[in-house]
């Protein structure tokens, strides 16, 4: 048998005393309790926080454990703080357990339980553990769930991706909707930078890095740009990507960057289509205008030449040549009449916003031409060398076609080389299955140096001549351009100038 002497019971009861002071001054309730073999909760020991906890009054001190605990736990928890203590009972593991309390003057409460189970030799299992007051901590979480719902829903509704980065391991938290955007599995991920970064367009990656770059480098307030991002299934999407650093170290360094993405290919498409929408109506305001230098400029021409015939018919004597003249004003009349019922036809294709197209006989058509300016040709001596085939046809406008020849040729005439016989060549070839109509002289040439990027420019001149306006090119090159072709120029000063029209025959 040990036995002790009077020193050692002194302390036994001095720390055993100091136990039981630091135990009623914890703010937690400290507790021990039993199931006895009735199943009755029996308390050996509560700290003296029970009281405050429980908010207790004189009567409610001396009642039972159970009927205390019954009348403070809220209804709908007190079948589960029951169920959680029979389970540690029978599988004696730790007991831990969150449950509310309704009291008198605070109201409701949440409380926390933790015990360790322990068994004794007889059979009697015994709790040993506290109760916290966690209704601040549950608050806060209630509100911080609260918030997080409140953020998805902001994010699902808004229908855009939260992306975060950790600069130091390039590793990206992608939200479910970032991964939605790539056709990717919708969920939270956390991956590579590259994951993102490898799908941007090559053409856009660049500035996509050179924009994320400016913000490191405290260029840009915030970092901002459009990309076009690969999607799982290798179609390309725009995406609008925001971030703003919100850390970094003592040196400035970055840490950490937190941004957005947002779906913005709808929104891109209506520009595309605005653009496109834009260019339509600038070509037909093109066209337009044309066809009001096409009224003023050919008919003019006709004009002309029916009132030079008409002068010439008054003043001539010569009955044989009197009657030629006729001959030419009945062509010329009837080629004004065909311009005519041309420009009526443009007038329906400007309404249509579309460019009507015929299969057209070039040789056809260039002498018509040159049986309108006969007078001019004859007048200045020119020679025409027509190299193109009696067969050869071309898909275009009659209007247009009318006007292209009118212009070049008289251009021709009006810009020949004082000290030589003014020579026009017209030959049809065909470059990688295109139709290319070239129109060469050998007249006064353009200084392609110092006037080339004006050619074709509204009012532009380049040689002194009275009847110069500058308009016959600049209707050229729309006309050309109108029905989906081009034209190409080469010329040398005192030599000549040849220009190519390729066609469109699509």
């Amino acid at each position: 048998m040990k036995t002790y002497n009077y020193s050692e019971f002194k302390n036994l009861e001095l720390k055993d005393s100091l136990h039981k002071k630091l135990l009623m001054l914890s703010p937690d309730l400290i507790f021990h309790f039993y199931l006895d073999v009735a199943g009755n909760m029996i308390f050996p020991f509560l700290s003296k926080s029970a009281i405050n906890y429980f908010e207790l009054s004189q009567q409610e001190k001396h009642e039972t454990g159970f009927k205390v605990l019954k009348s403070r736990i809220h209804p709908e928890d007190f079948h589960g703080f029951l169920t959680s203590i029979q389970v540690a009972k029978r599988t004696l593991l730790p007991w831990k357990h969150d449950f509310r309390v309704v009291l008198p003057e605070k109201g409701l409460r949440w409380y926390q339980g933790y015990a360790s189970v322990e068994e004794d030799d007889t059979g009697v299992v015994g709790f040993y553990g506290k109760i916290t007051d966690v209704t601040l901590y549950k608050e806060q979480e209630s509100r911080l769930k609260l918030s997080e719902e409140r953020f998805q829903f902001a994010l699902q509704a808004s229908s855009e991706g939260i992306w975060d980065l950790d600069v130091k391991s390039n590793r990206v938290f992608y939200s479910s909707q970032s991964m939605k955007m790539l056709e990717f599995d919708e969920h939270d991920r956390i991956d590579s930078i590259n994951l993102w970064d490898d799908r941007v367009h090559p053409e856009d990656k660049e500035k996509y890095l050179t924009d994320i770059q400016a913000h490191i480098d405290n260029l840009t307030p915030y970092y901002e740009n459009a990309q076009r991002v690969m999607t799982k299934s290798g179609e390309y999407k725009w995406i609008l990507s925001r971030g703003k650093i919100i850390q970094r170290d003592a040196l400035n360094n970055p840490l950490r960057i937190i941004g957005t993405h947002t779906d913005i290919s709808v929104q891109k498409q209506k520009e595309d289509d605005m653009i496109k929408t834009m260019g339509i109506i600038g070509k037909q305001n093109s066209r337009l205008l044309n066809f009001a230098h096409i009224v003023s400029h050919n008919l003019r021409s006709h004009s002309s030449n029916i009132e030079m015939l008409l002068n010439i018919i008054d003043e001539e004597s010569d009955q044989t040549f009197v009657e030629e003249s006729f001959k030419h004003l009945k062509t010329s009349s009837k080629a004004l009449t065909q311009t005519i019922t041309h420009l009526k036809e443009l007038v329906e294709i400007q309404s249509e916003l579309s460019h009507k197209k015929e299969n057209l006989n070039l040789n056809d058509f260039l002498g018509k031409t040159l049986d309108v300016l006969g007078e001019e040709i004859k007048s200045n001596k020119v020679v025409i060398q027509n190299k193109l085939k009696k067969t050869e046809t071309i898909l275009f406008n009659p209007a247009y076609l009318e006007s292209i020849l009118l212009n070049f040729t008289s251009n021709a005439i009006r810009y020949a080389h004082p000290e030589r016989q003014p020579i026009i060549s017209y030959s049809l070839k065909s470059v990688n299955k295109i139709k290319v109509l070239e129109i060469q002289d050998n007249g006064l040439g353009i200084n392609l140096e110092k006037h080339g990027e004006k050619l074709f420019g509204m009012y532009k001149t380049f040689h002194k001549h009275k009847d110069a306006r500058g308009i016959g090119l600049f209707i050229t090159k729309n006309q050309i351009e109108a029905m989906g072709g081009t034209i190409d120029v080469h010329s040398v000063v005192g030599q000549g100038t040849t220009f190519k029209i390729y066609f469109n025959e699509q």
